[in-house]
């Protein structure tokens, strides 16, 4: 999927240090991909949240951060090598998926993707799901990638996709209060197949139910699993991660469903689209899932591996074994010269041609914004941001487009719509932030952060927050004029996606997470 880089503490950067002035902030956590919005908009409802702070420096001869010289930092912790995975917050705990390469039980060594459980207040480490490496190699799970799927709270139950294109879920508490639900032999599975089995303790994770989608549905993930799944009633919904195998150019299991549907209580598959996405593939798939009610019906909105947007029923419909999730519209997302030139079909990766979809669709009042791009191995490309109207149905690629932006390039980013100036912020891989009018798709500003941007802005208490692969975080006004309120260095990428959560902004590097709240002055971390 792409060449990963290790950072030292070398290139450090000057820091602009301050304290955010604010109120006092709002209590609400952050359980999910997207918030407390399942139609994934990356706005958080806060106040109080700091415009500047200081990451501080290292330890000498260590990986931990100097609390003393740090500002506006709440705590940091260190993670593993390698963190693609979005934190979520809620009921106390932080949620974070990395790798192994900072071991917390020496018991689990060696090439693991790690989910951790920290303490809200303190970033205190409280359990960690283990997941061992599938056999197949990086081919369907590259090497120290991690844990990437953004965990789904609901109650004191965790949904997660593993690196073994599983669907899992958790008990919030892990085994302190004891092993619950019918799934009982997590020992072998931290171990891994056909390994010695590793008697769990206090501070492992307690699986409830898992849903092995390779084993189930035949589905063949493309170097990586990571959908961050999605909770409509009783039912879960999940991104199967199918995708072609190491030639780029076959997919092994066309025939294989791109979306399902799980009864959230025992993890039994209730239903999997009818669209036929695995004929259709580029590469891989590695979007998530978001819904909204349209005209008094659940719709699940899906962008997928053929670069198509997908809004299907959220009831299945009974058929043969097993439900199906029904289409009610789809809209190619990619403009005809992307897919067709001088005639012939684009080549795929060419930068002047098709992408998927990696980002989320995002709902908002009726509509339903995407953008496309590739894999970041394939480099940079032209791109395209859709708003499309939600309320059609059948091919709705002529007619749903309510407005359509080209100055953006291939992206993986998730749009943020602030409902406060119904402004919305997108980042692309090349590294520009883009301002327009959620509206009329009208251009307002750009900002160059002259490095590539993997992860989405995240816009809360007037602000845009976003991080880069070079370790810059910038703080923007979430305003139609550009003003830049703040830049850090990090001293490590950024290639998740800043969250906010009862009054604390937690950003993520490959190394490290960070708890940031305002006026909290130098050493005053915990």
């Amino acid at each position: 999927m792409h060449h990963m880089k290790r950072w030292g503490r070398n290139g450090w950067m000057g820091l602009l240090v301050g304290l955010g002035a604010g109120l006092a902030a709002e209590a609400k956590d952050w359980p999910q991909w997207g918030g407390n919005d399942p139609g994934r908009n990356m706005y958080a409802e806060a106040a109080g949240l700091p415009d500047r702070f200081d990451p501080g420096r290292f330890k000498p001869g260590t990986d931990d951060i100097d609390m003393a010289t740090t500002r506006n930092v709440k705590w940091a912790v260190k993670l593993g090598s390698q963190s693609y995975g979005n934190a979520t917050v809620s009921g106390g705990k932080v949620f974070v998926g990395t790798n192994n390469e900072n071991p917390r039980d020496p018991r689990h060594e060696g090439d693991r993707s790690i989910l951790l459980a920290l303490e809200e207040g303190t970033g205190r480490f409280l359990w960690q799901l283990v997941v061992p490496k599938l056999a197949a190699g990086q081919v369907s799970d590259w090497e120290l990638l991690g844990l990437l799927s953004s965990p789904t709270v609901e109650g004191n139950r965790i949904y997660v996709v593993t690196s073994r294109c599983e669907v899992m879920c958790l008990d919030t508490e892990g085994m302190a209060n004891g092993n619950d639900g019918p799934f009982r032999d997590e020992g072998q599975y931290v171990a891994g197949p056909g390994a010695s089995r590793i008697e769990p303790g206090p501070t492992d994770a307690d699986i409830i139910w898992v849903y092995d989608m390779r084993d189930e549905l035949g589905v063949f993930p493309h170097n990586a699993s990571n959908c961050s799944v999605l909770i409509v009633g009783d039912r879960v919904y999940a991104c199967t991660s199918n995708g072609s195998d190491w030639t780029h150019g076959n997919v092994p299991a066309p025939f294989s469903p791109s979306l399902i549907a799980l009864d959230k209580r025992t993890g039994e598959l209730r239903g999997e689209d009818d669209a036929g996405i695995g004929l259709r593939l580029f590469h891989g798939q590695w979007s998530s899932p978001s819904a909204g009610k349209v005209d008094g019906r659940w719709l699940i909105f899906f962008g997928a591996g053929d670069g198509w947007c997908y809004a299907l029923d959220a009831e299945p419909v009974a058929e043969g074994g097993s439900g199906r999730l029904r289409k009610v519209w789809w809209y190619d997302c990619n403009p005809p010269e992307y897919r067709v030139r001088d005639g012939q079909p684009a080549a795929y990766p060419s930068p002047e041609g098709p992408s998927e979809v990696n980002a989320t669709p995002v709902f908002y009042r009726n509509r339903v914004y995407v953008a496309i791009g590739q894999d970041p191995e394939h480099g940079e490309g032209v791109g395209r941001l859709a708003c499309i109207d939600a309320t059609g149905s059948g091919d709705v690629t002529g007619t749903a487009t309510v407005w359509s932006y080209h100055g953006i390039q291939r992206s993986l980013s998730t749009v943020s719509i602030d409902p406060a100036t119904g402004l919305l912020f997108v980042a692309d891989f090349s590294g520009f932030v883009h301002c327009l009018d959620a509206e009329t798709g009208a251009a307002r500003w750009q900002h160059d952060m002259k490095a590539h941007v993997w992860g989405s802005t995240l816009v809360a208490d007037g602000k845009v927050y976003v991080g880069d692969e070079d370790g810059d975080f910038v703080v923007l006004d979430a305003k139609g004029e550009k003003v830049v309120r703040s830049e850090a260095n990090l001293g490590a990428p950024i290639y998740s996606t800043p969250v906010a959560a009862n009054g604390a902004l937690y950003v993520s590097t490959q190394s490290h997470l960070y708890a940031i709240a305002a006026e909290i002055g130098p050493g005053k971390g915990l």
